[in-house]
């Protein structure tokens, strides 16, 4: 998220934040397809990272964006943090660690989003270049220690890295270093949230394994393959995970603002200044818990969608749906994971066949799965099988899926065509991550070092 909302409007109500929720409801015809890409800024003379401030750096890379692109800055306490496309369509912003990130406009169709992502990445490398910086696309950061990864100055994250250590064991890595690529999809009323949610939550682990792509830890291997996915089984547990709820069969908005009640929140901003508020919960606001700690203290519609960004279940639910299971990846996996996951929600009958594929999947069988693939990837089981051939078929959905939407591009070839690289993985049976071993102990000679050089931007 760019950039916090300030919506002054009251809350006076529960009913009034489920409405919120329910309001994103749209007809299908209005659907759209948002993407989001994170990746690793580094200097190609020595592969070192890059800081917030000085000539090279995250700030000047924001700055010349800003005149190449004439897109609005975004100012967190006197500094540049992000940038806004004037009329709302897409926006650039910074993870904690430096994670350069492309927040894509909301688009009709996979064309376009590859479009996007091929546009940002050239004018980027046109800004990067004289000031010998290039990006990584891989699921987290190979080489760097906690200690050498940079700070960004953007005071929720301040506040995020004093509470993170509270809360769980690997919170900091997750916010300093990982990357990851998600779509942001519609729905068009309750019942539709509903099963796409269901569905893609039970799904989330496969498509972490499919996209796994974090197989170093400074330096070394780390004995994973999604690293990223291993990280998120112990973050902040209140906030994140598989969300039990979600798996019951009338699962609706107040559920999920029930939930939302219930976890601690990050801070509020007034005046654009950030106050902490990490000890009380969201329910505990609207009670008067901040009455005497901030001069005002009444809950506000901004303060409520800013606490909806800061939760993080594997699908999370805002007035759309996001898909947060994959890792960072090298451009063309931009294109695949929301291929991935417009194939099978977007048409009704891969909807209805994903459905009924995972229909008596439990919450219980889910969470194994999610906790056997950030090291088995695709070599987990799942009910006797290997996860590979449930790969097989839930691709086979989503293709179908994006054949009959019948979206062509000028060459009048259809969307399915950005499933290339993950039917690549189901070919050669391997992950990128098992590639990068592979060559890890091959040509790169037990060096991370050419990492750099052979998954950047």
């Amino acid at each position: 998220m760019a950039r916090d909302t300030t919506d002054q409007t009251p809350v006076t109500s529960v009913a009034e934040l489920t409405a919120y929720l329910a309001s994103g409801s749209k007809p299908k015809e209005n659907f759209r397809i948002g993407t989001e890409h994170e990746k690793f800024a580094f200097f190609k003379a020595d592969n070192s990272p890059v800081p917030y401030f000085g000539e090279a750096s995250i700030q000047a890379l924001l700055n010349g964006m800003a005149q190449r692109n004439g897109w609005e800055p975004i100012m967190d306490e006197g500094n540049v943090i992000g940038l806004a496309e004037p009329s709302g369509n897409g926006a650039i912003s910074l993870e904690p660690g430096g994670q350069f990130e492309l927040s894509g406009a909301p688009l009709e169709n996979l064309h376009q989003t590859c479009k996007e992502s091929n546009q940002h990445l050239a004018v980027l490398r046109e800004i990067a270049e004289p000031l010998g910086i290039r990006f990584l696309g891989i699921g987290g950061s190979p080489k760097w220690t906690f200690a050498e990864t940079p700070r960004m100055p953007k005071s929720r994250y301040a506040i995020m890295t004093r509470y993170m250590p509270k809360v769980g064991t690997q919170g900091l890595d997750m916010m300093y270093r990982t990357c990851t690529i998600q779509v942001n999809l519609d729905f068009s009323s309750e019942e539709d949230m509903r099963r796409k949610m269901q569905v893609s939550l039970k799904l989330q682990p496969l498509a972490t394994a499919l996209f796994a792509s974090s197989p170093f830890t400074e330096g070394k291997p780390n004995g994973l393959l999604s690293w990223r996915g291993d990280i998120w089984r112990d973050t902040d547990n209140q906030r994140a995970g598989l969300l039990p709820t979600a798996f019951k069969p009338d699962f609706g908005f107040g559920d999920y603002v029930e939930w939302a009640l219930e976890v601690p929140m990050y801070f509020v901003v007034r005046d654009g200044h950030y106050h902490d508020c990490t000890h009380v919960t969201f329910r505990q606001f609207m009670n008067g818990a901040l009455k005497g700690e901030i001069a005002e203290w009444q809950p506000t519609m901004g303060d409520w969608t800013n606490h909806l960004s800061t939760l993080f279940p594997d699908v999370r639910l805002k007035r759309f749906l996001e898909m947060r299971g994959a890792d960072g990846g090298p451009w063309r996996r931009i294109c695949a994971l929301p291929a991935f996951w417009v194939g099978l929600l977007y048409d009704d009958e891969a909807l209805s066949a994903a459905e009924e594929l995972t229909r008596d999947w439990s919450y219980e069988e889910v969470l194994a799965l999610r906790n056997a693939v950030p090291a088995k990837a695709l070599a987990a089981e799942f009910r006797s099988k290997s996860l590979f051939d449930v790969a097989r078929e839930v691709l086979a959905i989503s293709r179908n899926g994006l054949k009959r939407r019948n979206r062509l591009n000028g060459d009048g070839i259809d969307e399915s065509q950005f499933l290339a690289p993950l039917d690549e993985v189901l070919a050669k049976k391997a992950t990128l991550a098992e590639d990068m071993l592979a060559l890890y102990h091959g040509r790169w000679k037990e060096s991370v070092e050419p990492v750099f050089a052979d998954y950047q931007y």
